[in-house]
């Protein structure tokens, strides 16, 4: 008779909790999700969250230490997603400041006076801190790899997550990321199903072609949802719209409209932009084939930016379309290629790229293009870049193995992009016959995901698989 009260007890508990979250729930289109803002620092961090589009009275608590108050700040910033075909919801935005780095620390969400959301998050690292961030990209496909991925992330505790891409399938839509990202990346409860990450550790994303190429409003008005969802830094180069880097909107004024508004300031600097995080310095880049990397503003600002890095410890580079890649599929778009002699000039040490569905690495590698490379078009009227072919000369540093010798001569260049979408060229993973001469792993037939750490002068990176299976490692000291 006590076991069947028990159960009974525990049933009505889990059925109250249930309710609870329910309820919590019908406050919110998108719970809470942490950023890292316009202007990173480890003291702050930005708080995002998605309600329906009606107003409400909106307050965000916080507390840096356990036993500390509860400070307080009225909401009123919020931009309005307004597109065809979705349900109207304003994304509101909110500062966490005065942050100790690397502590935990607390935050409630309150709406009309009443607490509707709970969680713990960790400040940002400083530059004396040691660091762990995750990369992987091509992830938002709805797969059960890519929920068992966001398991296995949750469970590594990283303090960044890094997404070099392809971030929601097929178009960059705000109906794909209700479906594909929010549901597995901010769960209550982190399972096979997902995993409660982005309540407690900043997402850091990089734009894919599956992420920004789609430009016609027209057809697809709830497309460019990368622009209303992140809250990223906006010191990249200025272009206008149809310029080198920023090709033009398909949209009548009716679908240009609400996304100009919904998107702001965002829209269309955040593709390129930078940011430290502990001792590291951070330069994400557009590779996406539309941007003309012929043109010397996007290469010019690349350079400066590295430049202001000297501080660094460590310099990363994160974008989607890999310049060296041994994979069949996507070979032939090299166009990143044509940046290697800024990269290298800038003492960049590792590059991670995704795009392409499978984890390599390369050897600590040099390379000087040839001259331009050679555009390749396509489209229906034979003029949408598709890629480049950049032939040219590489160095191989074949003697760092990552473990006697960990002092790599030039930059190693890591594929993250078996995410969560479908594996490509598996056949490939037992041949190294047809990997090319500048790839030392090649890792095709499960994926996997990028875990790094950042200790002083000592990056330590481990490739492991859902299962926590190691499928490659090395270390890098200075």
């Amino acid at each position: 008779m006590k076991i069947k009260i028990s159960l009974l007890a525990l049933t009505l508990s889990l059925s109250s909790l249930n309710a609870q979250n329910k309820k919590a729930s019908d406050d919110f289109v998108v719970k809470p999700y942490l950023q890292i803002g316009v202007h990173p620092s480890p003291q702050s961090l930005q708080l995002l969250w998605q309600s329906i589009d009606t107003t409400a009275s909106w307050q965000l608590e916080h507390k840096v230490e356990e036993k500390g108050t509860w400070k307080k700040k009225e909401i009123t910033t919020y931009s309005k997603v307004l597109a065809k075909g979705i349900k109207a919801r304003r994304v509101y935005h909110a500062a966490l400041t005065d942050l100790i780095p690397g502590s935990v620390f607390n935050y409630r969400v309150i709406k009309n006076g009443k607490v509707v959301f709970t969680a713990e998050a960790k400040a940002p690292k400083n530059d004396k801190q040691a660091f762990r961030f995750v990369a992987f990209g091509d992830i938002g496909a709805g797969t059960l790899q890519q929920k068992l991925l966001a398991n296995r992330a949750a469970q590594l505790k990283p303090d960044l997550v890094i997404v070099p891409g392809d971030i929601v399938y097929e178009r960059g839509l705000i109906s794909e990321y209700d479906k594909n990202f929010w549901p597995i990346y901010n769960t209550d409860i982190t399972s096979d199903s997902g995993a409660a990450m982005l309540r407690s550790v900043p997402f850091v994303s990089a734009p894919g072609n599956h992420d920004t190429d789609t430009r016609d409003l027209n057809q697809y008005p709830d497309a460019l949802a990368y622009y209303l969802f992140w809250e990223q830094p906006l010191n990249g180069p200025l272009c206008a719209e149809g310029g080198p880097f920023v090709p033009k909107l398909i949209a009548s004024d009716e679908n240009r409209k609400p996304f100009i508004e919904g998107a702001g300031d965002a829209y269309p600097r955040m593709t390129n932009y930078s940011f430290d995080y502990g001792n590291a310095h951070w330069t994400i880049i557009d590779s996406n084939p539309y941007v003309d990397f012929t043109d010397t503003t996007l290469n010019n600002w690349v350079a400066r930016d590295l430049a202001t890095a000297k501080n660094a410890a460590w310099r990363f580079i994160v974008f989607h379309h890999p310049g060296f890649n041994s994979a069949r599929e996507h070979y032939e778009q090299q166009q990143m290629r044509l940046l290697t002699p800024i990269f290298e000039a800038g003492k960049v040490d590792v590059v991670f790229n995704g795009h392409v569905h499978n984890y390599q690495r390369t050897f600590p590698m040099t390379f000087v293009p040839d001259k331009k490379g050679t555009l390749l078009v396509g489209g229906k009227e034979g003029k949408t870049p598709r890629g480049r072919v950049v032939n040219g000369k590489w160095k191989l540093d074949k003697t760092f193995d990552g473990k006697t010798d960990t002092t790599p001569e030039g930059i190693v260049y890591v594929i993250t992009g078996a995410g969560g979408q479908s594996l490509y060229n598996p056949e490939q993973n037992n041949d190294p016959d047809s990997w090319q001469k500048f790839t030392d792993k090649f890792v095709s037939n499960i994926h996997s995901l990028t875990i790094a750490e950042v200790d002083g002068n000592k990056l330590t990176i481990r490739q492991v698989t859902a299962e926590g299976k190691e499928v490659d490692a090395f270390i890098i000291t200075k």
